[in-house]
């Protein structure tokens, strides 16, 4: 008698959603196993990745290895993008950060304008972050939803204490959201109750959990991101039955171990090697964990993750 590998059976699946327009838009979940147990299940959708594009030139705020990547095109948004999608993008993330009130506070019809300006360039879909800052973001993300109505955009992070005002636009001018909570899976939970209730439908909702770089809270956000798969697949939880978006550049880019020198650091390697390598380690982790979409920012990093997406995914 022939050996069987025992099988687990799911009695859940991920629900599926779509972003962006044309022959370029991304369909996201479907899995009805673990991450990458196509041995159990199917996986019909392979996870994508976005990459990170600033409505303002970063300077010293990036770490030297990542500016150096995008220097040429730092100041012009639009070229930003469009070098994105040749280093292999499948998704532009569009972060407003000239609206940060802390910084430039920019005007909402500004980041309109400038989100409109991207979208019209790009054939992939389209992100479009603010700052988290709860009061400008409930401000910004609804005039750039209408000057990108019925493109299907997504806009995020969605917050607890700004989802009616965004989650109305997103309603209104048919895009999809980013719902964001601080890495508690009864909170994400929570907060894709009241976007349903809103009349937001599951197929337009994508959970932001929140996300801790290699060695800076990677192992809670993992296990927050396996209880929320576990929750979905075998306990039939539908509000949890969603896919995830990681917003990974930001997280692994900002630590010390990446902004060292080689002069400063000297023990720890080569500083374009070891951001590279932290990068893409992370989004690996995560891709593990239950990630769909992962926003990042070095082309190289980018590179070697959709290399081992192929190999796991097929």
């Amino acid at each position: 008698m022939a050996f069987e590998i025992p099988q687990q059976k799911y009695s859940g699946a991920i629900k599926t959603v779509t972003i962006g327009k044309g022959d370029k838009a991304i369909t996201l979940g479907g899995e009805t196993s673990y991450p990458f147990y196509v041995f159990e299940g199917v996986m019909p959708h392979k996870p994508r990745i976005a990459m990170e594009v600033w409505d303002k030139d970063p300077g010293e705020d990036w770490a030297g290895p990542a500016y150096a990547a995008i220097q040429d095109v730092a100041k012009d948004p639009v070229a930003w993008a469009q070098k994105c999608i040749k280093a292999g993008a499948e998704a532009i993330a569009l972060i407003l950060v000239s609206t940060d009130p802390n910084g430039d506070n920019a005007t909402p019809e500004a980041a309109a304008a400038t989100a409109k300006k991207v979208l019209a360039a790009i054939d992939v879909p389209l992100i479009v972050y603010g700052t988290s800052n709860v009061e400008k973001d409930a401000e910004v993300l609804p005039a750039v939803a209408e000057a990108c109505a019925d493109k299907s955009i997504t806009l995020g992070p969605v917050q607890d204490k700004n989802y009616k005002k965004i989650g109305a636009a997103a309603l209104a001018y048919n895009h999809s959201v980013s719902a964001n909570s601080p890495i508690d899976v009864n909170l994400a939970k929570q907060l894709n109750i009241l976007l349903g209730q809103l009349g937001v439908k599951d197929s337009h909702i994508l959970v932001d959990p929140t996300t801790g770089g290699l060695g800076y809270g990677m192992e809670y956000t993992y296990s927050v991101m396996e209880r929320d798969r576990m929750a979905a697949l075998t306990q039939e939880d539908d509000k949890l039955q969603l896919p995830i978006l990681n917003y990974v550049g930001q997280e692994v880019w900002k630590v010390k171990e990446c902004r060292q020198t080689n002069e400063e650091a000297p023990q720890l390697g080569d500083q374009t090697k070891r951001g590279i390598l932290m990068e893409a380690i992370t989004a690996v982790d995560l891709l593990l964990a239950g990630g769909d979409l992962l926003i990042m920012r070095h082309p190289e990093s980018v590179k070697l993750v959709k290399t081992i997406i192929q190999e796991l995914a097929g």
